[in-house]
């Protein structure tokens, strides 16, 4: 096995913060604000706070057993302590891992398709072609460690924040201060299902959260900062959230917002301002979905090289050199350019929902029923937590198969798809060593 370079309390608390918030902002504010709105009407404001809220409530199952386990990959490590080394624990562990990097190519798109309204082109080939250059870029970045994107981190939240607050209190000002979907009468067009299926979308924006827990012993006193670092990223992301929700329909109607869904506030940023207003915005959804690339890819990373050292995963070399994270690194970023090349947005995001979702049950499930008296945890803050996801998922997939059932079937097919495999490589792993023989590479641990 090779040994990972894994640096203890390399991760200040204000460095885990910025990580967390640049997943969350850089994929969340940018890319989804249409996207929610198209399902939750002229309430999509609202999406977003109770997302928040239900976010709140599924960070207490991993703050609590993060608290009291600090570890790095620290999602595989919930997942193993409830369910032990399980098929359960190695496919919704994967199904987090794949949910993250479904997120990847979410940003990287909306990278691209905010970058092209600077020459006023609307989609196209430029597209995924931005996206995988961002992918390259992030990459590169994170072979050179974690200090780097530790500063890197703190530099872009610190731009992007200030950018997006500017952008509000433009859009606000410009629009009177007024939100111009409650002018036609507030949520005539919104159904119960559509707004709950909006809040299930929201929830993909906040995440960003779990990377603070993959960082893990990295992280400086993690048995509190790990914790505080996420509620503190949880907070800034809302407000930020609601502030740009606002700023956005100050300037533009629901229907328009819809229209313009995959680069909603750089249309919302023309009537203040015109063009200064278009570029000023496109520059920092540049910085910002760059930054939470950046941070995912580092997260993503941890994880998957947290399970091939728990034996869950499989692991080959493919002749690469160095150590596993750093393979791992490779094939993150080429699966995440590969969706990003044949996935458009919505679908993205439809997918990274419903795994996240369903891998954040398991793990509620998982702590209520086996960690609770151990991590001394609230049972109905758990139950809670676990029903709010439920309702969350249930409506989603409900609209979402009636407006497009292959990405529910695609859905289904691969979570069927992460859990076989998981049986089968666990299976063979007990019957190679029961016969005390070798595994092949291919199927080898590492």
């Amino acid at each position: 096995m090779q040994h990972d370079d894994y640096k203890k309390g390399s991760l200040t608390l204000a460095g885990t913060v910025a990580m967390g918030t640049g997943v969350m902002i850089g994929a969340g504010i940018f890319a989804l604000t249409g996207q929610v709105a198209e399902f939750a009407g002229d309430l999509y404001p609202a999406a977003f706070l109770l997302a928040a809220i239900i976010s709140g409530f599924s960070a207490y199952s991993y703050i609590k057993v993060s608290n009291k386990f600090p570890s790095a990959g620290g999602i595989a490590m919930i997942l193993k302590k409830a369910y032990g080394p399980s098929m359960i624990t190695g496919g919704a562990a994967l199904l987090m891992a794949f949910s993250m990097i479904i997120n990847e190519s979410l940003v990287a798109r909306t990278f691209g398709t905010y970058t092209l309204q600077i020459f006023g082109i609307e989609g196209g080939i430029w597209v995924p072609i931005l996206a995988v250059g961002l992918i390259l870029l992030a990459f590169l970045v994170n072979i050179a460690g974690n200090n780097v994107i530790g500063s890197v981190s703190k530099v872009t939240a610190f731009l992007k924040i200030g950018g997006i607050l500017v952008f509000a209190v433009i859009a606000l000002w410009a629009g009177g201060f007024s939100f111009q979907p409650m002018e036609n009468g507030l949520a005539d067009k919104t159904s119960a299902g559509g707004f709950l299926a909006g809040v299930a979308l929201a929830i993909l924006a906040y995440k960003g959260f779990t990377t603070i827990t993959n960082s893990g012993d990295e992280v400086k006193d993690p048995n509190k900062n790990v914790g505080r670092a996420i509620m503190i990223s949880l907070a800034i992301c809302t407000v930020v959230y609601l502030l740009v929700c606002l700023a956005v329909g100050a300037t533009l109607s629901v229907s328009q917002i819809v229209e313009a869904k995959d680069y909603a506030l750089a249309e919302a940023a023309k009537p203040a301002l015109g063009n200064y207003g278009l570029w000023f915005t496109v520059a920092i959804a540049m910085i910002a979905t760059a930054s939470g690339l950046l941070a995912s890819l580092f997260a993503v990373s941890r994880m998957l090289t947290m399970l091939t050292n728990m034996e869950l995963i499989p692991h080959s070399h493919f002749g690469m050199p160095g150590p596993i994270q750093k393979h791992l690194l490779v094939y993150t970023a080429v699966i995440a350019g590969l969706l990003a090349v044949f996935f458009d947005l919505s679908r993205i995001a439809s997918l990274g929902a419903i795994f996240y979702l369903v891998m954040d049950i398991m793990i509620h499930w998982g702590v209520f029923r086996y960690l609770r008296k151990e991590v001394e945890a609230s049972p109905i803050v758990l139950l809670v937590a676990i029903g709010l996801d439920v309702i969350a998922l249930s409506a989603f997939i409900v609209l979402k198969w009636q407006a497009d059932p292959m990405i529910i079937v695609i859905a289904i097919v691969g979570m069927v798809i992460v859990f076989a495999f998981e049986r089968f490589f666990l299976r063979h792993l007990r019957s190679q060593r029961s016969d005390q023989s070798t595994p092949h590479d291919h199927m080898k641990p590492s």
